[in-house]
């Protein structure tokens, strides 16, 4: 970990981000444990994050720039801090996300980055057992931020309805999962719809992928595999990805039956259930 005394400011957005601090600290007369009581925090905690061995939050920069009078520095900084945190193949990807107009995702087995509550994206990104799960989580969430802006990205979402049965982190973390989709379907820029089973043979049986538009720039086609992620600006497949995700759209259950069904299966396969010992014993 970095040493106080040697951290370089240009090493990483997370050292500069330790730098700044401690120097926007010591500008304003203040020991480690006088601005943690100012900000309801430890002073180790400020050590820490001063030395690049904790990760800011959004929270703690929001108290910072309040206490010290930084005018947003540090509130502006943790953005880039936990984006930085994002696996190096899937930065260009995100920043792209970030700047698009509309968003369209088609998604076979998870729930979209951008609509996980915060359990589960953590039972998804440590299935790949990381050194940082914590600043992974952290960095998708921070993603999500776009959906919160004035003018957020027209976002329409396509999920195969074995998302919903699939039991990530368990029935109480699916609950929530649920639960926030259904929140989100209220969202006046978001759109969410269920490919059913009943389906059967479809357009994208090959697995996800995802399409962007931007303002001006040329649509984006964005796709994974195992160990990376994949975009291509290519004409034909941007024809052909959009040729398939029209197939979808027609092909799902309306919004509003999509809804109704993420309704049934929360209640019947996630709702709450007796535990065994408090079952009625004949």
């Amino acid at each position: 970990m970095a040493n106080i005394h040697t951290l370089d400011p240009n090493a990483s957005p997370l050292d500069y981000y330790g730098w700044e601090l401690r120097r926007q600290r010591e500008a304003a007369c203040l020991k480690q444990g006088q601005l943690g009581e100012i900000i309801f925090c430890t002073g180790s905690l400020i050590g820490q994050i001063e030395t690049t061995k904790k990760l800011p939050t959004r929270d703690f920069s929001e108290r910072v720039d309040a206490a010290l009078g930084t005018d947003g520095v540090f509130s502006r900084l943790v953005g880039l801090v936990l984006r930085s945190q994002l696996p190096t193949w899937f930065q260009p990807y995100a920043d792209m996300e970030a700047r698009a107009m509309y968003i369209s995702t088609y998604q076979a087995q998870l729930v979209y980055g951008l609509l996980q509550t915060e359990e589960y994206a953590r039972a998804v990104l440590a299935t790949g057992m990381p050194d940082d799960l914590e600043g992974l989580v952290a960095a998708r969430m921070e993603r999500q931020r776009i959906l919160e802006r004035e003018h957020p990205p027209l976002a329409w979402a396509i999920l195969d309805e074995a998302v919903l049965h699939r039991p990530i982190g368990g029935r109480d973390v699916m609950r929530r999962q649920l639960l926030r989709l259904l929140e989100l379907a209220d969202h006046r820029w978001m759109r969410i719809q269920v490919l059913p089973f009943a389906a059967g043979e479809h357009a994208s049986l090959d697995g996800s992928f995802n399409l962007l538009r931007f303002e001006s720039d040329p649509d984006i086609v964005y796709t994974e595999d195992i160990v990376s992620g994949h975009m291509t600006a290519n004409p034909d497949t941007i024809r052909e990805a959009a040729l398939r995700y029209a197939h979808l759209q027609a092909t799902a259950l309306s919004v509003g039956e999509s809804v109704a069904l993420i309704t049934r299966v929360m209640e019947e396969c996630y709702g709450d259930r007796p535990r065994p010992e408090e079952r009625a014993v004949a």
